[in-house]
């Protein structure tokens, strides 16, 4: 499959061709890069190495898979040269796909089985794999071999992408996110788009992973890697153990620019611009503290709300907004846009952990306490690709096995529930921060002056509850790498990617927990429960709590519940 090294070959022959095609359309180089590395990649990726750019395009062919009686193979024209050479020019389309067979299976081993049967040729032709089924009202460009011409493929498969956003029901959108791009592809490829179904469809590799899983794979491998013109700004690729994350969405609305003008309580967005009477809270789709900058995308209020876009900790948030609730501002002030650091970087106030004895084990049977796991076999987050990164993350939710009555760090005691202990040994294991001690006011005072001062538990460091990991990741998360993100689909879509993610929930006062959950990486035999449109309405969760359970979707919207203030979607690559 293409690594970063092929597509910045691609990129550098044909990007600028395709930023000239795709103006004035939604698509994105990175789509078309994605598109052409599905397709055709474990083609082009081989042949760059060896011939020519213009043998390279001409050498694009493949799928040879004929029709099986009773019902399997291929089921559109041609199913096979009987039915390829009745048609009129058929023979003389055999005649060429016979011969593209057999030239490509020289460079491509995996295809000379089949150039061995004299009765196999190609369906599929051009880097984006126009297929022979369009023979019968377009066989001037097969006979023509027009697909050598990556000019013919380009405008074939913009017009290809136009209908199947058509087909996935984005037609009325003139800019779409990346997961649209996927659903796109998604009806590019099999000619409809189910969006009960996720990314979980279209051709299913011999890996196990669906066209549109691997067209995510790839659109955000191709956005990290650029044309060679421009490799020296090019963002680093992820360490082992980390995921690849889109970055933060822009705020691109142009209207008149808002301050949240609230006193006691966050102002609610509604995914509406209404109040349902019965379910104040059912429509919420995020907390917006005071002060916070939006802009308008229409200045033209309903019901007393406004339509308006913002950012928030790197979660980019649109909805509805009580106007009584805002203060224009003059001119039309910079919504920044925030982004974690590094996990290179230094973050200013560095992690601390409870110390202990040099011989000291802590371990799951034990009853909690100030320090982390340490024992001996404990699982990691090592991988380098999104499957492997989602199995490891798995294995940590088994090992740490918090339904195991044995394990006393999670149960239930006495009133006692431990989601803050066990979101953070998650997070240990998966080699991100997240503080199970933190400084004291009065200890941060001496560290932001440059002063030393030594962890000491009850004096210089603190236990932290779910409520206390809510303001940590508020005021230093974006030090240690976490990001917001808006929506319950970017965040599952996160965790898919083997992202460690979060959904933290803090109360409305200090006396009660607040709750934390960690959002795991779907797999087939559990998914997140989704609507109609494909919407993720409740995330595949796991935690500790006053009902301990690995997988589940737990109850939906919990963290809208009355009893939280403030809550938030957490993730880290």
């Amino acid at each position: 499959m293409p690594t970063r090294d092929a597509i910045t070959w691609f990129k550098g022959q044909f990007q600028k061709k395709i930023e000239a095609a795709i103006a004035g359309t939604p698509f994105t180089t990175d789509l078309l890069t994605a598109l052409a590395c599905q397709e055709t990649g474990y083609l082009w990726d081989i042949l760059r190495r060896r011939q020519p750019v213009e043998r390279v395009l001409e050498l694009c062919v493949g799928y040879t898979i004929d029709f099986t009686p009773p019902n399997k193979g291929r089921k559109a024209f041609p199913k096979n040269k009987a039915e390829l050479v009745a048609h009129p020019q058929g023979q003389a389309m055999f005649a060429i796909g016979r011969k593209a067979l057999e030239e490509m299976a020289q460079y491509i081993p995996t295809y000379q089985s089949a150039a061995a049967k004299p009765e196999k040729f190609c369906h599929g032709y051009g880097i984006f794999q126009y297929d022979l089924q369009h023979f019968k009202t377009d066989p001037v460009y097969f006979l023509e071999k027009r697909w050598v011409d990556f000019d013919n493929c380009l405008r074939l498969v913009i017009t290809e992408l136009q209908a199947a956003q058509r087909r996935a029901r984005l037609q009325d959108k003139d800019r779409l996110s990346d997961l649209e791009l996927c659903h796109v592809a998604i009806a590019y490829n099999r000619g409809s788009f189910d969006p009960a179904k996720g990314l979980k469809q279209g051709f299913k590799s011999s890996d196990g992973k669906y066209y549109g899983e691997n067209i995510q794979d790839f659109l955000q491998l191709s956005q990290r890697t650029p044309a060679p013109a421009s490799a020296p700004t090019a963002p680093a690729a992820p360490p082992s153990g980390s995921a690849t994350l889109p970055s933060p969405t822009l705020v691109e609305a142009s209207g008149k620019t808002y301050r949240v003008d609230v006193q006691t309580h966050p102002l609610r967005m509604r995914s509406s611009p209404e109040i349902p009477p019965n379910n104040p809270t059912r429509n919420v789709i995020g907390l917006l503290p005071a002060g916070l900058l939006v802009r308008a995308l229409t200045n033209q209020p309903q019901g007393g709300f406004l339509d308006v876009e913002t950012n928030l900790r790197g979660a980019h948030l649109r909805g509805w907004v009580s106007l009584e609730h805002l203060a224009e501002v003059a001119g039309s002030p910079e919504i920044p846009v925030s982004a974690p650091a590094s996990t290179a970087a230094k973050p200013p106030i560095p992690e601390v952990h409870a110390p202990r004895g040099s011989t000291a084990i802590t371990r799951r049977r034990d009853p909690a306490t100030a320090h982390s796991l340490n024992e001996p076999g404990q699982p990691k987050r090592r991988g380098l690709t999104p499957a492997a990164l989602c199995d490891e993350l798995h294995a940590i939710i088994a090992w740490l096995d918090v339904e195991n009555p044995q394990h006393a760090r999670y149960r239930p005691t006495q009133g006692l529930t431990f989601c803050n202990i066990y979101a953070h040994d998650y997070c240990h294991l998966a080699g991100v921060y997240l503080p199970r001690v933190w400084w004291t006011s009065a200890a941060l005072l001496r560290l932001s002056r440059g002063e030393s001062v030594e962890p000491r538990l009850g004096q210089s460091i603190e236990e932290q509850r779910a409520n206390s990991l809510y303001g940590w990741l508020r005021d230093f998360g974006l030090d240690f790498g976490w990001r917001q993100t808006g929506t319950l689909t970017k965040l599952q879509d996160a965790a898919n990617q083997g992202a460690v993610c979060l959904i933290v929930a803090r109360r409305r006062s200090d006396g009660p927990p607040g709750h934390v959950t960690v959002v795991a990486p779907e797999i087939p035999a559990q998914v997140a429960r989704r609507n109609a449109t494909g919407e993720v309405i409740a995330p595949l969760q796991s935690q500790a709590g006053s009902r301990n359970f690995r997988l589940s979707t737990s109850t939906a919207n919990w963290w809208l519940d009355q009893r939280f203030a403030y809550s938030a979607f957490w993730i880290h690559a």
